[in-house]
């Protein structure tokens, strides 16, 4: 995106000896004479157009926009069309462009008042890093770049940090969704193991049964001959000989084929534990996945926080997991309205802290990948005694801590302790 913006605007990069190649921030706007007042999309330089249709407005907002100004085809559109469609109103000075401009002030009205107050880049910017701490990246973006204070160089920091959020939010969705193919790709080959075995599990039963059948028939010969040479005024030859030594043959391999049906009846049960189990961890995923996905995009009516369960000034407890995530998982906490307390399990905290850590959270979480044996049985142990609600955490990752965060009643769920 930026490298096309630089090449729409004609200016080729400058060399710095410190830093390397720097291009020059886009332009706010077609010219300087906005009198003031907040700045209109076509006054906006055509190289922040992209940005701001792609980031400050959803898909669902589009099609509305263009039904209400005629297209047919507004609801059956693809989504990249109407983004291309809403990046070339966006340049215009017409009836459509003003009602685009109208829906970005409505979807961001509430921020865009919050930003009313600045009257200098520096104050601008100190809002800007608000939003962008609170999670509205949307509403921040286009309160800044339709600021009367806003200026290039404020521009083209925002303009960047945007930039590097959509690689970075579009590297994890690529990340998930591969893990998601693999785990698809291995159930897949999972089921068709079952189905052979289950194949081959009944053609066995029925030889089984083929062969009791002919036991039996053959139990029943010898019965009837038996009776016959016990008769004592009729003597018979012996001819029973032959049939034994098949009915000894016919029991053994009915002993054989018993012996494989049960080594087939195991290796059943273990593949169907197999697949339950990887269906747990699709499952799982997919809500992490979800999880993550409500908690980088706002809500279509603009806020983003609705969906979020309030912990309404609690305090949480994370025992574990890596230091570079503790800032992540502490702004997550505090957009539902709570406090985070940590201790890294032992490596540099003191394991005696725990317990005055646990007295003062309303619940306890740990990732079971990032974490020792011992600090989740000590955890698990103070949680017990003092009636505190405990989580593990399947992985030390954002998306699984959101998942939890949002998925279970974290107040009132308790974690079954055993001794």
């Amino acid at each position: 995106m930026l490298e096309s913006a630089v090449s729409a605007a004609g200016k080729l990069p400058v060399f710095d000896a410190a830093t390397g190649p720097r291009w020059p921030a886009p332009a706010l706007v077609a010219n300087d004479q906005t009198g003031g007042r907040r700045t209109r999309t076509w006054e906006i330089s055509p190289t922040l157009h992209c940005s701001i249709v792609g980031t400050c407005l959803t898909t669902g907002e589009l099609r509305r926009l263009f039904a209400k100004l005629g297209h047919r085809d507004a609801r059956t559109a693809s989504d990249h069309d109407l983004h291309g469609r809403g990046v070339v109103v966006a340049g215009r000075r017409d009836v459509a462009s003003k009602l685009l401009n109208k829906a970005l002030d409505k979807r961001h009205e509430r921020t865009i008042k919050r930003f009313a107050k600045a009257g200098s880049p520096e104050e601008v910017k100190a809002l800007w890093l608000q939003a962008l701490d609170e999670g509205d990246i949307a509403g921040g973006y286009w309160a800044v770049l339709s600021h009367p204070a806003s200026d290039s160089a404020l521009v083209e920091a925002v303009f960047g940090e945007v930039h590097m959020l959509s690689h970075l939010v579009g590297s994890s969705n690529r990340l998930d969704l591969a893990r998601l193919r693999k785990l698809e790709q291995a159930l897949e080959e999972k089921e068709e193991t079952i189905t052979g075995q289950q194949a081959r599990l009944q053609a066995a039963i029925r030889e089984r049964t083929a062969l009791l059948d002919r036991v039996a028939v053959l139990e029943e010969e010898r019965t009837r001959r038996g009776a016959i040479e016990s008769l004592p005024a009729q003597p018979v030859a012996d001819e029973t000989g032959p049939l034994r030594r098949k009915l000894e043959a016919e029991k053994a391999r009915s002993a054989d084929l018993a012996e494989r049906l049960s080594e087939a009846q195991d290796a059943l049960t273990v593949s169907r534990r197999t697949v339950d189990e990887l269906q747990a961890r699709e499952q799982a995923l997919l809500g992490e996945l979800a999880a993550f996905e409500r908690e980088i995009a706002p809500d279509e009516d603009g806020h983003g926080e609705a969906e979020r369960p309030s912990l309404g000034g609690r305090t949480l407890l994370y025992v574990g997991g890596r230091p570079g995530q503790i800032a992540g998982l502490r702004a997550a906490i505090k957009r539902r309205g709570g406090t985070l307390i940590t201790h890294d399990g032992g490596i540099e905290d003191n394991p005696a802290r725990l317990p005055g850590l646990v007295s003062q959270a309303t619940a306890a979480l740990s990732p079971v990948d990032c974490v020792s044996h011992h600090a989740v049985w000590q955890v698990k142990k103070l949680c017990r005694e003092t009636g505190k609600t405990f989580v593990p955490l399947r992985t030390a990752s954002l998306a699984s801590f959101l998942a939890a965060l949002d998925g279970s009643d974290i107040l009132g769920r308790k974690e079954a302790l055993a001794g």
